[in-house]
């Protein structure tokens, strides 16, 4: 069971070095640095950390404020651990996920997230009340009178905004999507991006090739990722996933292979079990490597 540190300052004027000497204090061997914005979610040296954080593993901060700045984050975070039996603990917060009293205040916190989402519905619904029984008539009167000048702005704003959206997080899915496509079919694609951690958007099947068609058309990505996906031979699906993998993560063991197919991506073995052994493991790596998907 190891302790994995997580270490971040805002700008590259700024160091470390006090929450790297509180994180070794506390037991870690392991320290991923990042040097970015807490706002932001692209982070690089959190997405290994999370990876490399294991069943029984922590993943250990100074303060709550390196790791995450909104709560939704946190949770997210807090989550994608959960999924791999692993723990999260903050040096000078009063929450650590391997106990009954950290577990509880992370569920607090989620609960007065919750909370403060339904009063701003309804706040915003007492809003628009209070305007119509004033005689108002809340909306654009453009849309109500159907100007289809307008129509058309609005379409063009949800597009862009849409557009944007995909933008600023296409830096943690896309790679993904380009290194598996057309060679796998969409619903494998998905299940490997439903797997990364902290996890991505909530892409089903239908939403994922909307967005790349999006992004193809806008130019930010190439279209042969729409490709039609070719049928693949049951025997090669498992090697194919494997290799992916590998290719991704030159370190990664057997078992945390087993783990990630089990767990993960909740991949049937042969014999339509959800548990994969590491000689399971073993085998469809070499019929991988003999397939030519591996050096």
């Amino acid at each position: 069971m190891a302790i994995i540190g997580y270490a971040r300052v805002s700008t590259d004027e700024q160091d470390t070095a006090a929450q790297l000497d509180a994180l070794r204090a506390a037991g870690c061997a392991t320290i991923f640095e990042d040097k970015a914005s807490g706002a932001s979610r692209e982070r690089p040296q959190l997405a290994r950390a999370i990876t490399r954080a294991g069943e029984g593993d922590t993943l250990l901060v100074v303060r709550i404020d390196r790791l995450a700045r909104s709560l939704s984050h946190l949770l997210e975070v807090v989550e994608a651990l959960r999924k791999k039996g692993a723990y999260f603990r903050s040096i000078n917060d009063p929450i650590d996920t391997a106990s009954a009293q950290g577990m509880l205040m992370t569920q607090m916190l989620g609960a007065f997230a919750e909370f403060e989402r339904a009063l701003i519905r309804e706040r915003t619904r007492a809003g628009l009340e209070a305007a119509v029984a004033r005689g108002a008539k809340p909306g654009n009167p453009r849309m109500r009178a159907r100007d289809a000048r307008a129509i058309a702005d609005i379409r063009y704003g949800h597009r862009e905004r849409y557009l944007n959206d995909l933008l600023d997080g296409r830096h943690r899915w896309l790679p993904t999507v380009e290194r598996l496509r057309p060679h796998l079919p969409w619903k494998l694609v998905v299940r490997q991006l439903q797997a990364l951690p902290p996890p991505v958007r909530s892409f089903s099947e239908r939403t994922l090739v909307k967005a790349c068609r999006t992004l193809v058309k806008a130019g930010h990505a190439d279209a042969v990722i729409l490709d039609k996906a070719g049928r693949l031979p049951p025997d090669t699906r498992v090697a194919r996933l494997i290799a992916d993998r590998v290719r991704t993560h030159p370190d990664v063991t057997l078992r945390e292979l087993a783990t990630w197919l089990s767990r993960d991506l909740r991949e049937p073995t042969a014999r339509g079990g959800l548990s994969w052994a590491p000689e399971g493991v073993r085998r469809e790596k070499e019929r991988a490597r003999a397939l030519g998907l591996l050096e």
